[in-house]
């Protein structure tokens, strides 16, 4: 009988923390390319190139890809399907001459949405391009809540990752 209500405790204190901790997330990082912020946009609003930088999809070459839409433009959509990254897409909302924004949808493991919004702005003498990476989403109670320090730790590597290598890219390009 102990140990259940030390278990009844446990699951207990777990629901209070959860209660607690913060309902939303949001991860923004920022790079700056060596490239005209046109060339850099080109290449975040064309999903054809998404794979080639994003290590969230790299993390899985098994996993099954789908483009559909014209590249930049509204409905412009990038949907997977993985052992490792579950079924999910990215699906461009709006575009303009400084931002792109996303709409991003999880459907497995678990379902979930979230925004993931670009901003592009001239730096230095023109040349080069100030490229932020921002995403954010609910942190549905108590399991995404228990895990919101993890995913957002996750995700700020992945956007590390993923900036560096859109940097690569795009600083290669002839």
């Amino acid at each position: 009988m102990l140990f259940v209500y030390i278990f009844v405790g446990l699951i207990a204190t777990l629901l209070i923390i959860a209660a607690l901790l913060p309902k939303v997330y949001n991860v923004e990082k920022t790079i700056v390319i060596n490239k005209p912020a046109q060339d850099v946009m080109s290449r975040v609003g064309d999903l054809n190139f998404y794979g080639q930088w994003n290590p969230w999809q790299q993390a899985d070459p098994t996993a099954k890809q789908t483009i559909t839409g014209s590249a930049k433009t509204p409905g412009h959509k990038y949907a997977w399907v993985g052992k490792k990254v579950g079924v999910g897409s990215l699906t461009l909302n709006s575009m303009d001459d400084k931002h792109i924004h996303f709409d991003l949808e999880f459907l497995k493991p678990f379902k979930s949405k979230a925004k993931d919004n670009w901003h592009f702005e001239s730096w230095g003498d023109g040349t080069d391009t100030k490229v932020s990476w921002q995403n954010s989403g609910e942190l549905p109670w108590p399991i995404a809540s228990l895990m919101g320090p993890m995913i957002t730790k996750n995700l700020n590597h992945q956007f590390e990752q993923g900036l560096s290598n859109l940097k690569k890219m795009c600083e290669s390009k002839i």
